[in-house]
């Protein structure tokens, strides 16, 4: 990584919520992507061609991986990459609704490194630096220390409370739900959520931004295995993802696996 590439991300970021706001508060053209991969919006595609050229001009020599973009194998050649997700949420910005995000992340040799989550209409900055801590509109934050399931406060879609997920029982946690899988480990990073759970197959693009952020918050992260991730891989998914507090992630963990050792 180079010693300023979070301020690129930064100042990226804000030329993407520049160019993404005068969409959400009108009227914009959007359509279902192919083979049941979701909607998508004309501000998604503006988004991602302008950080592609702005990104890629700064560092010619980085790869490049965009939800909004056909994958190129170049990028697994290159030891570090650009993760993008130019709007997280897409369903929340079609609804008018302030909960979407701006997602930019490098990963180097695997790591992700730097990482920025912008939420343009609510004026929420989140960002971090591998070893420098996490912060929100330049103030340091900090995941929760709750260490009790009991009405611990999870992200999580519904089925990921199916008690065939829990082999000790499904935890007496209160569910929530964000549309934009980067808002919510940013609010786990932010301590305002205990932890957040995702058990599908998740896009690299959609959590490489906030597994760091909620790292550097003090959270633990890892895939629904316990396994650190790894990005930039040549399938671009992980499978699944964990961010909690560290007192409630191997509390989790314990009461997915059972005996078993693994989900």
């Amino acid at each position: 990584m180079q010693a300023n590439d979070l301020t690129i991300l930064i100042d990226a970021a804000r030329a993407a919520g520049e160019l993404a706001l005068p969409f959400w508060r009108n009227a914009h053209q959007s359509w279902e992507k192919a083979d049941g991969a979701g909607p998508v919006t004309e501000a998604d595609l503006a988004v991602d061609a302008m950080l592609r050229d702005r990104l890629l001009e700064a560092r010619p020599d980085y790869g490049w991986l965009s939800e909004e973009t056909d994958d190129d194998p170049v990028r697994l050649k290159h030891d570090a990459v650009f993760i993008i997700d130019p709007i997280d949420g897409t369903r929340a910005f079609m609804a008018n609704e302030r909960t979407w995000a701006h997602s930019l992340a490098v990963a180097h040799r695997g790591r992700i490194v730097a990482a920025v989550i912008f939420l343009p209409a609510m004026d929420k900055l989140y960002t971090a630096v591998l070893g420098g801590g996490a912060e929100l509109n330049g103030q340091r934050i900090c995941s929760s220390r709750a260490s009790d399931l009991q009405n611990a406060t999870v992200l999580t879609a519904k089925p990921n409370l199916d008690p065939k997920f829990w082999p000790l029982g499904v935890p007496p946690v209160r569910r929530h739900f964000r549309a934009s899988l980067a808002y919510r480990l940013a609010l786990v990073a932010e301590g305002r959520f205990d932890a957040m759970l995702a058990f599908r197959d998740t896009w690299e693009w959609d959590v490489a931004a906030g597994s760091l952020i909620a790292e550097e918050a003090g959270g633990t992260v890892s895939d629904r295995h316990g396994n650190l991730p790894e990005f930039n891989n040549p399938a671009p998914f992980l499978s699944g993802l964990i961010a909690a507090g560290p007192n409630i992630h191997p509390l989790l963990r314990r009461q997915m696996t059972g005996n078993t050792g693994q989900i």
